[in-house]
């Protein structure tokens, strides 16, 4: 391929010759450069935001915790860290779990004394809004 240039009011004649892998030979102006091509970019990998597991929203005597009290994300995001573990009693006010969400970190708060029963997410994991994170007896 051929081509014609004029940089700075000065002219240029530029052939591209065969692309061998990595290397192509460039002429310009008659005089040939073997020029090195840098590798493609790879793009980033996405999160996999996973879908909440259906779940019983109100208690029975079998159902297990009650997801209707549960600490549930606000809106979609990344779980940074989670600052609580099942078993664990907790203060109204105490952070539990650190979510990050268009580009800032937001602490979630227990809204009441309680004792944890039930953790769903880990730190890394993508969640969607209304996702419970935190259930408690």
């Amino acid at each position: 391929m051929e081509f014609k240039y004029t940089i700075n009011g000065k002219k240029y004649e530029v052939a591209v010759g065969t692309i061998d892998n990595d290397n192509v030979e460039v002429t310009v102006n008659g005089e040939t450069y073997n020029v090195e091509l840098e590798p493609k970019p790879q793009p980033k990998p996405r999160p996999v935001v996973k879908a909440p597991e259906a779940k019983v929203a109100q208690k029975t005597d079998s159902d297990g915790p009650n997801l209707q009290d549960a600490l549930k994300a606000p809106l979609p995001g990344t779980i940074i860290d989670v600052l609580v573990k099942e078993g664990d009693e907790v203060k109204e006010n105490q952070p539990l779990v650190i979510l990050e969400a268009m580009k800032m970190n937001n602490n979630l708060v227990a809204e009441r004394d309680g004792k944890v029963s039930k953790v769903f997410v880990e730190a890394g994991e993508a969640v969607m809004e209304n996702t419970p994170l935190v259930a408690f007896e």
